[in-house]
């Protein structure tokens, strides 16, 4: 059984030009299946795939690609319009900076409200609370509020719950682009041990180095559609070349 699955996956925006025709679309949007129109577009289309248990799978495209929607749908944060999401086993997503925290909670309170959203009891929590904080650095700040951090320290926050969570799959979108050297190279380090013991990585990152240093295969998507999927290497030669398969 595939640990996640895409089947047919469509994921439909609105424009924003026209706020008294849009609260019409979402009225008759509650009672039927609308067709795409002119106010509309996909940010995914028919995508399908599937990543076993212990894959390490890279996703690339260009800005607007639809890359982080994937992530999305794949967390549960956003649900399809068409299509079929399948997820078997814990994931822990680093969509964003501090996405799935509160900025008026102190960082003790974030710990114990991600650790909850993730299932983990309070004791289960208490369990790895030393464990995240000490990964995170920010122990000195702990019984702050979150809006008192800076960018840096939310992201060693929000890294460490996510790496110390044993999660199945753990989802990266770009996440790695802040912080100093040295917190990069703890948390590259951290993510090679998650792989090594056979986690399962979904990763979107420019980064192609990174990429081929710790993904299997990839999936190149353009304009919401899969372009092509692979093997790593040859995935990443025709997307930097833009070599579309059987063009």
């Amino acid at each position: 059984m595939p640990l996640i699955s895409c089947n047919n996956v469509s994921k439909i925006f609105y424009h924003h030009r026209n706020s008294k025709r849009l609260l019409r679309q979402y009225v008759t949007g509650l009672f039927r299946r609308r067709e795409a129109d002119d106010n509309t577009f996909y940010a995914l289309r028919n995508v399908s795939f599937e990543v076993a248990k212990g894959e390490s799978v890279g996703i690339v495209g260009s800005n607007g690609a639809g890359k982080s929607t994937l992530l999305s749908v794949i967390t549960g944060l956003a649900h399809p319009d068409e299509g079929r999401v399948e997820v078997n086993g814990r994931i822990a997503a680093l969509l964003e900076l501090g996405s799935g925290f509160h900025h008026d909670l102190t960082g003790r309170e974030n710990i114990r409200m991600n650790a909850s959203l993730l299932g983990f009891t309070k004791k289960e929590t208490e369990d790895l609370f030393d464990s995240i904080v000490d990964f995170s650095g920010v122990g000195e700040f702990i019984d702050e509020p979150l809006r008192t951090y800076s960018s840096g320290m939310v992201l060693r926050l929000a890294f460490s719950v996510a790496v110390n969570v044993n999660p199945d799959v753990l989802l990266v979108d770009e996440i790695l682009a802040v912080g100093d050297q040295s917190f990069q190279s703890k948390c590259l380090e951290r993510i090679r041990i998650l792989r090594d013991a056979g986690k399962t990585l979904l990763c979107v990152s420019h980064a192609t180095s990174l990429l081929t240093q710790f993904c299997d295969r990839a999936i190149w998507l353009d304009h919401g559609q899969v372009v092509m999927q692979g093997e790593i290497h040859e995935v990443l030669e025709a997307y930097e070349g833009r070599t579309v398969p059987n063009a």
